[in-house]
């Protein structure tokens, strides 16, 4: 429970996303259910009020983004891989690892806590949007006093959310820390694998953006509590000042779960196409440039807001450039990828689903990237299904990418890899069937954030009934193909260790030492002499283990 080392620590981070993962699932899945179904009985739920709705949309954006997402991608893939990939012992301030997690953890109870308030869980949106963020639907009163409206679902919603960025704060000191004073003798900034450059300028764009909303976060607080005015309208506030606060963080923090993502699948992509990564110095260059320019777009979401008509081109034409380092990036991928003896194992099948699906939600972001299509589009499942083709690839084919790959060098125990290629499969269709059809219901008009449809009289004529409940009972087989992995997981863990030191037949310092790593990973030291993907080539025999070190085991 209080183990300060990275391993369990990345585990503990692991393992509660996952938790909040099947929460966020169970949210969606009844949500989903009254799209396709309104009006009547929810399996494993009931029926379903307008205000439960609204609770169960809002949080299931909430849990997902910040309480899967940046817990597994940030902070369990940091704490994982950032030691063994630089040849040391630990984090640099263990301690203040363990305490990250802790607060992570307390922010987890408060955000479930406020399903059990008086008026539920907060229903205004993910976006947390005044006005409907500072009257949480007439369940706080700033004339109740501040204890009464301390004990709601939306101001339980901010202190989790202030927590959990704290924690990943804390984490982000100890991943910059580390990454500077404990690499391995020999291992300068250009030999350091490439998912440790992306985790850690994911680090700084989070450090860079977030001050901004926890500064607007505290200001709701007490629009909330005691009565300031900082966002209503009513008492002289703007509510437009908070979109700003949130989206100078919110952009950001998309690239925030990406970088680890796209460093995961540029880890993957060369050992199992036998081939030296194609662009490394580019692709870091153009990744620090896409950083810097992520906070510079923010007001793209924004557009119909009422900002001057010229600074939406300003914001248009930025968001037309942050494109241009991501597809540098892919086609570096590409580069990579061709001509290379490339197996197709499970760790390649999710990150190339990964590269393909991530594909479709990077172009239409470029479609609302342009504010005269954005103004028709703003708030329809067109954008539901953009946000989706981008945020799932990054959070679930990333996830499981990962866990793949890394899983035998962390666990000892090869996976399955027929029951892999099955959960591939099975969450590659069935994410497209769910979220394809979206886009053709956003562009025929279809709002999001409304439980019930009959008042659209078009949106009732064939074929846009049949396709919600296309895409709803698509997301309910995508949701229960994840337990194909629990079964494998499980099974796999009461096998035997059966991995060896590197099964991959890779190169990267992780897999130089036993699996799973010891205490401490490392017997002696390792001492770097080539850069992380030097030893990658076709020629490569079984028995071969490509070094790295000085030492050998």
């Amino acid at each position: 429970m209080f183990s300060t080392d990275h391993k369990t620590i990345g585990a503990q981070y692991l393992f509660t996303g996952m938790i909040m993962a099947l929460i966020g699932g169970y949210l969606a899945y009844v949500f989903r259910m009254n799209l396709a179904f309104p009006g009547e009985s929810i399996p494993l739920f009931g029926k379903l009020a307008q205000n439960e709705y609204n609770s169960f949309v809002t949080n299931h954006g909430i849990i997902m983004f910040f309480w899967v997402a940046m817990p597994i991608l940030v902070a369990a893939v940091g704490n994982f891989l950032i030691p063994v990939m630089l040849g040391t012992d630990d984090m640099a301030f263990p301690v203040l690892n363990m305490l990250s997690f802790y607060v992570f953890l307390i922010s987890t109870i408060f955000l479930l806590a406020g399903f059990f308030l008086p008026g539920g869980a907060f229903g205004g949106g993910w976006t947390m949007y005044p006005p409907l963020s500072v009257s949480d639907f007439g369940y706080n009163n700033p004339n109740q006093g501040f204890w009464s409206n301390f004990f709601t679902g939306g101001t339980f919603l901010l202190i989790a959310v202030a927590l959990e960025f704290v924690s990943i704060l804390m984490g982000g000191i100890n991943f910059l820390v580390t990454t500077i004073n404990k690499r391995a003798k020999g291992m300068n900034p250009w030999k350091m694998p490439i998912v440790v450059w992306f985790i850690n300028i994911a680090t700084l764009s989070f450090m860079f953006s977030v001050g901004p909303l926890i500064a607007g976060a505290f200001m709701l607080f007490l629009d909330r509590t005691v009565g300031t005015g900082f966002y209503d309208a009513y008492r002289g506030g703007d509510p437009i000042l908070f979109q700003h606060l949130f989206w100078f963080f919110g952009h950001p923090e998309v690239y925030v779960i990406l970088l680890p993502t796209l460093g995961i699948v540029g880890e993957i992509i060369p050992v199992f196409s036998r081939k030296t990564f194609f662009g490394y110095k580019f692709v870091i260059y153009i990744t620090l440039f896409a950083a810097i320019l992520s906070v510079v777009v923010w007001a793209h979401h924004q557009f119909i807001a009422g900002i001057d008509p010229k600074m939406a081109t300003f914001f248009s034409i930025g968001t037309m450039i942050i494109s241009v380092p991501f597809a540098g990036l892919f086609l570096s991928y590409i580069a990579t990828l061709w001509g290379g003896n490339i197996k197709m194992s499970v760790p390649m099948m999710w990150a190339l689903g990964m590269m393909g699906v991530f594909l479709i939600g990077g172009l239409t972001g470029l479609y609302l990237g342009a504010s005269v299509f954005d103004i028709y589009a703003h708030d329809t499942y067109f954008v539901v299904a953009h946000f989706h083709y981008t945020v799932f690839p990054i959070v679930i084919f990333g996830t499981f990418a990962a866990i793949y790959f890394w899983g035998p060098k962390f666990t000892g125990r090869m996976f399955n890899k027929t029951l892999g290629k099955i959960h591939f499969w099975l969450t590659f269709v069935f994410f497209n069937t769910f979220a394809f059809p979206l886009f053709i219901l956003g562009l025929a008009g279809q709002h999001r954030r409304i439980a019930n449809y009959s008042m659209f009289e078009h949106l009732l004529q064939e074929p846009y009934p049949s396709l919600r409940k296309l895409a709803t009972i698509s997301a309910i087989i995508l949701i229960l193909s994840q337990l194909i992995f629990l079964y494998n997981f499980i099974m796999t863990m009461r096998k035997k260790k059966d991995a060896g030191n590197n099964p991959w037949q890779s190169n990267t310092l992780e897999w130089q030492t036993t699996s799973p790593p010891g205490h401490g990973n490392f017997k002696e030291y390792p001492i770097v002499h080539n850069g992380p993907y030097e030893y990658s080539r076709p020629e490569m025999e079984e028995d071969y283990c490509p070094q790295n070190l000085e030492i050998k085991n």
